[in-house]
């Protein structure tokens, strides 16, 4: 029998996640508010490729009211009502999700982070970037605002193999990863890990052992989702040629639920699964909606008995 569920661990859920997490840290409820600041990424751009990852349609994840055409302090006041509305939350993080949100001047940097925090009720920042696309200046300035504000910086890993991140036009390597995180480490600001399951090449063993993986580095949060293809990417014409096979829901669900099982419980899960428009939508199909797919993993957990971290350590 497994041992008891660390604290940290929501026990309806059976994982830690990052709403129990911000709540537990800021005593009330918190949402993350996405906005576009309008950055594009180094492979996108010809300074390491062009045409950017074969999966990577930024349509397909951002909410419609997100653009860069749009006032930041409109992006952040729309998508703040919407969520006191929805779930009732008194405090904000104001998520720079699109592309790549360290790639820009320092000047630009602390202009646009500066004016997020302006809010009274916005508690902190988190910012998605790349491992190969973080400046000395740049933690300099997230060290120095996470001196008074909450912040997250998410680094985009995706796939351990470096075999893989070749193949999808990542541009970094895994090693390029774990420098980042160890610049980043220590500076009294969280970091979350970004990985995707699923690639053509990958086995389920190859998946679960990044929680191993997960284990050794100074994180504080991951997010997870499955690949899946929209159009307008590479990705598609992969599937539409036979070169992407998607993983079915049941394979999905549960080598989701053993990654959670094998990673340790003071990770909190700020994501399970990823979605898409259903106009642009090509592969998997799965037809559930994002909570249901939430709980498909929570239920799976709960039908083993089981929960985040109840096999952390254990050899696969």
């Amino acid at each position: 029998m497994p041992n008891a569920p660390d604290q940290t661990i929501h026990h309806q859920l059976h994982i830690n996640s990052y709403g129990h997490y911000l709540r537990r840290r800021f005593g009330c409820r918190v949402s993350k508010v996405n906005v576009d600041a309008g950055f594009t990424c180094p492979n996108r751009d010809g300074s390491k490729g062009v045409g950017g990852c074969v999966y990577c349609n930024n349509v397909s994840f951002s909410p419609k009211e997100t653009l860069s055409a749009i006032p930041l302090e409109k992006q952040m006041a729309d998508g703040m009502a919407y969520h006191r509305i929805r779930l009732g939350s008194e405090k904000f993080i104001i998520y720079f999700q699109k592309y790549t949100n360290t790639y820009g001047s320092t000047d630009l940097l602390a202009d646009l982070y500066h004016r997020a925090l302006d809010h009274p009720d916005v508690i902190g920042i988190s910012v998605g970037t790349r491992p190969d696309s973080l400046t000395d200046e740049a933690l300099e300035l997230l060290t120095e605002i996470a001196r008074t504000k909450y912040v997250c910086l998410e680094l985009g890993l995706q796939s351990m193999d470096d075999g893989i991140l070749e193949r999808i036009n990542r541009g970094h390597t895994r090693a390029d990863f774990v420098a980042a995180v160890g610049r980043a480490a220590g500076r009294s600001f969280d970091l979350c890990a970004h990985l995707i399951h699923g690639f053509p090449g990958e086995s389920r063993s190859d998946f679960l052992k990044t929680a191993h993986f997960m284990a050794t580095l100074p994180i504080q949060s991951l997010k997870l989702h499955q690949l899946h293809a929209v159009e307008g990417t590479e990705l598609a014409e992969w599937y539409r040629r036979g070169e992407f096979v998607p993983l079915t829901l049941h394979d999905y669900v549960t080598t989701v639920a053993d990654f959670l099982e094998l990673l340790p419980a003071e990770i909190a899960i700020q994501r399970l699964y990823g979605s898409a428009p259903l106009d642009i939508c090509v592969a998997p199909r799965w037809g559930l909606k994002n909570n249901a797919m939430w709980f498909a993993i929570v239920n799976e957990l709960g039908r083993r008995g089981s929960w985040q971290g109840c096999r952390a350590g254990e050899p696969l």
